[in-house]
């Protein structure tokens, strides 16, 4: 009989490195646009970028892929990198910077334990910048396991977040 296996608690996704196409255009997008920090490069094929000094949250790289096409949204692969942000105010800026860079989102949904914001970086990797309420504001179903949904999130009172 096999052993049953649980992942410990306090484990945690530590990164995500992805292929890209054109390097300074990534850093243009993720740095420039997003506010991530650049940590290091590895010549002119890969950078390594951060959220609060962290050695990297995001690789970056075109060893493979060097003005590449994006894979079709058909074929298996990743579906999206979700950027967790430490409160609803700050979902609220980013929203409000992405808006004044006229950058396109693809969704912006309310899934009952977060609000979240979804588009593609230049290529085509798809992003959820997203705040998760407090646990204890979480819905649940009438035998105690979460309740998530998929409503359209309502950006006019996103924003009034920068007025509190």
């Amino acid at each position: 009989m096999q052993e049953t296996y649980s992942i410990p608690a306090k484990t945690r996704i530590g990164h995500v490195h992805l292929k890209v196409s054109d390097l300074e255009q990534s850093l243009e997008f993720y740095c420039g646009l997003l506010g991530f920090e650049l940590m290091t490069t590895y010549g002119k094929e890969a950078a390594f970028i951060s959220a609060g000094g962290y050695h990297h949250h995001i690789g970056l790289n075109t060893w493979w892929s060097k003005d590449g096409n994006p894979p079709s949204k058909n074929n298996t692969g990743l579906f999206h990198t979700a950027i967790v942000y430490p409160s609803r105010r700050e979902l609220a800026k980013i929203f409000k910077r992405l808006n004044q860079h006229k950058y396109p989102l693809t969704g912006a949904s309310d899934h009952g334990v977060s609000e979240a914001l979804y588009l593609n970086d230049p290529d085509q990797n798809g992003l959820e910048l997203y705040w998760d309420r407090p646990e204890e504001s979480w819905p649940l179903k009438p035998d105690g396991t979460l309740e998530m949904y998929t409503l359209p999130l309502n950006l006019n009172d996103l924003l009034t977040e920068l007025n509190k």
